[in-house]
């Protein structure tokens, strides 16, 4: 499978595996939309890692070299709003499982080990699908599409919403790739790690976050995000109430009970 998941512990690692420069396939949008459904349906599970196999690029972006099946321009648009409605007939193709992916919804964390070249869909998947990110000095980061008339990428991970709005749009039209210190600088990435120490470090993280109680996690994962959206008196309103159910759950459950306990003895 070029997307392996495999889980150790309370950790699942998504892994790219296809290829020097790990582009994506039709298939592998599939595999990664169907090993992010077992991820957060898994209990033991609480936290991820993605990145690319050892040795290569974390993803360069969709492979535009797969054979897609020729649809009509009646079909086209039936794919736009049932990306999966041929299928049946005609196999993969675009639009598909990708916009599952883009759309699901999670609330437990993931964290994105890069090294290499983190390129279109890729990068979207990594603003998309993780809420940490490590990078390796090798790291490049970048929108190419609009060159090839593809473009929207700005708009699929709210860019502009993440970084300096400046930066989003010098790497959306200019279509070039920037290098992982100006990544840290912007804040697209967290931390920069040399390569030998990548998958250490990212796995030091996710034991810690699997070491808190997983009900804090997920509250925190849905606050925050949610938040985004509100306004200030709306964001303040809903985490509070989020915070005193999870301390009236935590009394009443009691210290040291299942997904309510401290961080030691979740960790247990």
């Amino acid at each position: 499978m070029p997307l392996i998941y495999a889980k150790d512990g309370a950790v699942a690692t998504f892994t790219i595996d296809n290829g020097k420069v790990n582009v994506f396939t039709p298939e592998m949008h599939r595999e990664l939309h169907e090993a992010l459904q077992d991820f957060v349906a898994d209990p033991m599970i609480r936290v991820g890692i993605m990145t690319g196999a050892e040795g290569r690029s974390f993803c360069a972006g969709d492979d535009i070299k797969t054979p897609l099946p020729d649809l009509t321009p009646h079909e086209a648009l039936e794919a736009h709003f049932f990306p999966h409605i041929h299928e049946g007939r005609t196999g993969l193709t675009r639009p598909g499982w990708e916009q599952d992916v883009m759309r699901f919804k999670r609330l437990k964390p993931i964290i994105g080990a890069v090294d290499g070249y983190c390129l279109g869909q890729g990068l979207i998947y990594l603003l998309l699908l993780t809420d940490i990110r490590l990078a390796t000095p090798e790291a490049e980061f970048g929108f190419p599409e609009i060159a090839y008339g593809m473009a929207g990428a700005g708009g699929m991970t709210r860019l502009a919403a993440l970084i300096p709005q400046a930066v989003a749009m010098e790497m959306l039209l200019l279509g070039e790739r920037i290098p992982a210190d100006r990544a840290l600088s912007a804040h697209l990435i967290n931390r920069v790690v040399e390569r030998t120490g990548l998958m250490a470090e990212a796995r030091a993280m996710a034991e810690r976050i699997a070491g808190h109680p997983p009900v804090a996690v997920r509250l925190e994962m849905e606050v925050t995000e949610r938040a985004l959206d509100m306004t200030r008196d709306q964001a303040v309103d809903y985490a509070a109430t989020l915070f005193r159910f999870q301390r009236v759950a935590y009394q009443g459950y009691g210290a040291g009970t299942g997904f309510f306990g401290t961080k030691h003895e979740a960790a247990e």
